[in-house]
């Protein structure tokens, strides 16, 4: 089958995914090397990590607007290649201070990707649903590389050389983006920018029931996501007693769970409806931290990885809602605009989940974790159950 531009585009998209989602998630292994190193606890690492997450999804919006003003090609090339640079500044900075700006530096340059990225594959494809799983993808695959990479580098070298790696990944894909994506015409190239951002434009649009509903949705998801990326890592370390190598090798086994499952989830979506695909995720994510919380051995974790890697794929299953119910013109700041909200409440996921553990120990945190997940798939129930059509 001869091979089209349109899969280069999907690729290449994914690709940089993969390259801005290492960025991020090179960090999550080393935590406890991080905070020994500087001398902190993990709520005041929770505090960087999340101010990452923050800043990553706070620039989705803004993102938007600038693809509507220049085209999605140079947002994508600024997002990888300011992961790269970011990347390197964490690896070289003295003090915690910087180590903290560096990690919000970080998010912001990153979150530019998403987006546009999302966007310009909807104006590529006409299956959303499956392209979206795909790109997805991206994010699971960096999981598989950067935990064991960074474990392993972090050990033998610091966690200083393991954060540095990313930079070192992103550059190559920055090479190959900017070689084989042609430039798209942008969408909005004449209006003003700052009638992008006027405050009742905005609340008219996320104030919609069909809009707010799966906003609300993808906050509990998003928590649920940043609190797994940031510490399962450090909960297999302290509360399961196993080693950094052997934490970093489950880590990347979440995530190749979400690679594997995340196209299935796409399509599931696609076929049985965005919301009966989503709460089956939520059930499964939950009951997989009932079992890492509540249940010994070895065969338990495995088990509770395929769960909660399938489950905290819900991205590939709700995402797509917001792109039925949002207009053509509307997709690019549209979705940037609910991705930022969604998300930046979300990432709140790193510092409540550090801060719960330290106050009240690993199994209260990620019980938690289950318990709103739990109240997800209730609250889809009544949704459906009622016909409310939000």
């Amino acid at each position: 089958m001869r091979w089209r531009y349109s899969e280069t585009v999907l690729l290449l998209c994914t690709l940089a995914f993969f390259a801005t989602m290492v960025g991020r998630l090179a960090i999550s292994p080393v935590v406890t090397l991080i905070t020994d190193d500087f001398a902190v606890s993990n709520s005041v690492v929770g505090i960087a990590l999340t101010g990452m997450w923050m800043a990553y999804f706070a620039s989705q919006f803004p993102s938007g607007i600038l693809a509507d003003r220049f085209g999605e090609r140079p947002i994508v090339l600024v997002a990888i290649g300011g992961t790269a640079l970011a990347s390197v500044f964490l690896a070289l900075t003295p003090f915690f201070t910087l180590f903290v700006m560096g990690t919000i530096a970080l998010g912001a340059v990153a979150g530019l990707h998403y987006s546009v990225a999302t966007t310009l594959l909807t104006r590529t494809y006409d299956e959303i649903g499956a392209a979206i799983g795909v790109h997805n993808v991206g994010a699971p695959a960096a999981g598989l590389v950067a935990p064991p990479i960074a474990a392993w580098i972090g050990v033998r070298y610091g966690w200083r050389p393991a954060v540095a790696a990313a930079g070192v990944i992103a550059l190559p894909v920055f090479v190959l983006f900017a070689w084989r994506i042609r430039p798209v015409e942008p969408r909005r190239p004449s209006q003003p920018m700052r009638e992008r951002f006027e405050l009742e434009a905005i609340v008219e649009l996320i104030s919609r029931p069909e809009i707010v509903f799966p906003i609300c949705i993808s906050v509990v998801g998003a928590f649920a996501w940043q609190a797994t990326a940031s510490f399962l890592p450090a909960f297999l370390v302290e509360h399961r007693n196993q080693s950094t190598e052997f934490a970093g090798v489950v880590f990347a086994g979440y995530f190749v769970v979400q690679a594997v499952t995340q196209v299935g989830v796409g399509a599931a979506s696609d076929r049985y409806g965005r919301y009966v695909s989503t709460a089956g995720c939520m059930a499964l994510a939950a009951a997989g931290f009932v079992l890492l919380v509540a249940v010994p051995g070895f065969l338990a974790i495995a088990v509770a990885i395929l769960l909660v890697g399938t489950g905290l794929g819900w991205g590939a299953a709700l995402l797509p809602r917001f792109m039925d119910v949002l207009g053509d013109a509307e997709r690019g700041a549209g979705f940037g605009l609910v991705r930022s909200v969604y998300g930046f409440i979300g990432a709140l996921g790193s510092v409540v989940t550090g801060t719960l553990a330290d106050l009240f120990g690993w199994d209260v945190a990620f019980t938690v974790l289950a318990g709103l997940l739990a109240l997800v798939c209730c609250a889809i129930a009544v949704n459906v159950v009622l016909s409310l059509d939000y």
